[in-house]
């Protein structure tokens, strides 16, 4: 029993550590924060400029043309970036692309700040975008395929949440700059602190990273098996681990059967998937919220704000899209992501026409209540879910170039949407702007009731399934590697149980060997309870024994002849052998030599074997004892002679009575001692 314990407890996985029955929740976390600190970079990015612009555009005198190219310009960098994420980590690893875009935002950080001119400024935010063009691109990705599919939309909303923290942190540090100073400084100077502070959170990007592992799945798509089910384990305990494992790399086995060239994203089935995600990565940008993160302090100024209070209210705005972030989060893995996008994307084009009737009514404080109902609708939907979907879309071994063309497309909105939406509000003005807004979002709203498939709960192998090509061939490679994902499932479902049964077999020998210990341990600490108890009521009979011959000694005349003290002995030697039988051997030995000491020392020592002579009163006639080898019996013999001794002269009654009684109770004490 013990043995099937043992084997059972110490069972090794195929790196030969320790089995882990569960994954760990902080590690799994701690890949997916640090992967998503990529999202505070772009949220950052993205609201900085939209602080600096008002300054920017009073330092370089700037067009409106010229406005809306300083802040579309780190798209223009972002572009090619998303482009070539894709390629580059399908062949060197998310993590190095990942960290590789820190370093490039790093330095674009530092360099806007001390750039001295409009030009050095755009190619700083180019280099910038290419940063933020590799990191958008395979974070989520990155995130995607390191999550567990129960939690996948919850760690995979990091990025955005992260994102929306850092639009939020960049406004409050945008009005706290622009207060600071007079508008003076906040010309010459303020400006450049808004842009050169991305280096800190770059910084953190880079130092999350250093010590992040590689996803899991490009890590076995690359035979790193090891590797890849390392951190699996670590994510999902061995025993998942192993299965999931398993799956993956079936799953690359069929995918490299049927083909793995880029174009294989335009067949029939992927072709599919492809659609819907460049539609997800589209509508994220011309839904309008871009408009308003990119734009929102000009917007309230144009509405009346002064004194810096614009940024206070799209420091306001910021806010609320965080709190609406967070909501979402707790919602997308039992909500569902098709479902929330659908309620996003409706409220969404309500409160778009809202705000154009405002804008119409020129009611600034409407306009920023309707913008704040807009901007939580889009943060629990439209914002974060699309980046989440995108790469759940699909097979593992076009994941990377696939979800990089798709944000490439989204980049490319999100470079119109930066590039002319001054045009639209000085052109149009806000309330046309916001109106066809609101058209958009009710196109996108239909696009995903049709389109988008709902992904909760499936695994990513499970999601690729949807999309494989509908010949016969196909259909029965993928009945094929059904069935043996299903016989993997049932042979690790066998594999737990058994070893469940083996751990309970174990526990309970384990727990009967403890309860016989524990028991034996009981005994002993009884049976020294009852020894000390009985070495303790012996002590005090002989005691109270003691006492009383004492005093019957003190009793005593002083002329009582010396065969009276013979006798007291002898019956005290008498009481210490009969109460020494009823101890153990250990004691008994002891107590004897004791008893031979006292009866030596009371009765005429022996000087050789015959006859003894008992010394009397004169007028008492001698008595001769046999000698025997035992003192105690020795007192018996001449206490018995000297009592029957009819020579001896008669006492006094009342001594005589004294010393009776004296004698009766140091024997009744023993006699209760020893039948206790």
């Amino acid at each position: 029993m013990a043995g099937l314990f043992q084997d059972a407890t110490k069972q090794t996985n195929p790196l030969g550590t320790a089995i882990r029955t569960q994954g760990s929740g902080k590690y799994t976390f701690g890949l997916a924060l640090s992967a998503g600190l990529a999202g505070l970079l772009y949220g950052y990015d993205t609201v900085s400029i939209s602080g600096a612009i008002e300054f920017l555009r009073a330092k370089y005198d700037l067009s409106t043309l010229m406005e809306g190219f300083m802040i579309s310009s780190i798209m223009i960098g972002a572009i090619p970036g998303a482009a070539l994420a894709g390629f580059l980590s399908d062949k060197f690893g998310r993590k190095r692309l990942l960290l590789v875009g820190g370093w490039l935002f790093l330095v674009a950080a530092i360099w806007s700040a001390l750039t001295v001119g409009p030009y050095d400024l755009l190619v700083s935010r180019m280099v910038g975008g290419l940063g933020i063009g590799l990191t958008a691109a395979l974070a989520v990705t990155y995130i995607t395929e390191s999550a567990p599919s129960n939690i996948r939309g919850l760690l995979a909303f990091s990025y955005q949440m992260l994102a929306v923290c850092g639009i939020f942190l960049t406004n409050v540090i945008n009005y706290i700059i622009a207060s600071y100073g007079a508008h003076h400084w906040d010309v010459s100077t303020g400006w450049r602190w808004m842009l050169g502070l991305g280096a800190i959170p770059a910084a953190a990007f880079l130092l999350a990273m250093m010590r992040a592992p590689e996803s899991p799945r490009f890590l076995i798509r690359m035979d790193r098996n090891d590797e890849g089910f390392t951190v699996l384990e670590h994510i999902l305990g061995t025993e998942r681990a192993r299965l999931r494992a398993d799956d993956i790399s079936a799953s690359v086995r069929l995918e490299s059967e049927m083909s793995s060239e880029f174009h294989d994203l335009f067949r029939p089935g992927l072709r599919k998937a492809l659609c819907i995600g460049i539609f997800l990565a589209v509508f994220n940008q011309l839904i309008g919220m871009n408009a308003i993160s990119y734009y929102g302090p000009v917007m309230f100024s144009d509405l009346g704000f002064g004194g810096d209070t614009e940024f206070l209210a799209a420091a306001c705005v910021g806010g609320v899209e965080l709190v609406a972030t967070v909501v979402g989060m707790y919602l997308i893995d039992t909500f569902g992501r098709k479902r929330l996008m659908e309620i996003g994307t409706g409220l969404m084009c309500l409160f778009a026409w809202c705000i154009a009737v405002a804008y119409a009514m020129d009611s600034s404080l409407l306009t920023l209540i309707f913008v704040m109902g807009f901007t939580a609708s889009f943060a629990f939907s439209m914002g974060p879910i699309p980046w989440i979907v995108i790469p759940e879309l699909f097979p593992t071994y076009l994941r990377g170039r696939a979800t990089g063309l798709c944000v490439m497309c989204l980049l490319i909105a999100n470079w119109i949407i930066a590039q002319f939406t001054p045009l639209m509000i000085d052109g149009w003005g806000g309330g046309i702007s916001f109106a066809i807004f609101g058209a958009l979002d009710l196109l996108g709203l239909f696009g995903i009731i049709v389109l988008v498939p709902e992904t909760m709960g499936r695994t990513l192998e499970e999601i690729e399934h949807l999309w494989q090509p509908k010949t016969e061939m196909a259909a029965a490679k993928y009945a094929l590697s059904s069935a043996d994902a299903n016989i993997r499932h049932a042979e690790a479902t066998l594999r737990r149980v058994e070893n469940e049964r083996l751990q309970a077999l174990g526990i309970m020998t384990a727990a009967e060997r403890a309860r016989l210990t524990a028991q034996r341990q009981v005994f002993a600490l009884e049976a020294q309870q009852q020894q000390a108890e009985r070495e303790r009521q012996e002590q005090k009979a002989q005691r109270k024994a003691k006492a009383t011959l004492q005093s019957a000694q003190a009793q005593r005349q002083p002329s009582l002849p010396a065969h009276a003290d013979a006798v007291q002995a002898a019956d005290s030697v008498n009481a210490s052998a009969s109460t020494g039988n009823m101890v153990d051997e250990d004691i008994d030995s002891s107590a004897r030599a004791a008893v031979d000491a006292l009866a030596a020392s009371v009765i005429t020592p022996v000087p050789a074997p015959g006859q003894i002579p008992v010394p009397v009163p004169e007028h008492v006639s001698a008595v001769s004892i046999p000698a025997q080898p035992n003192g105690i019996e020795n007192a018996d013999i001449a206490r018995e002679a000297v009592l029957s001794d009819t020579t001896a002269p008669a006492y006094d009654a009342a001594e005589n009575a004294r010393e009776a009684k004296a004698i009766d109770q140091a024997l009744d004490s023993l006699d209760a001692f020893i039948k206790e």
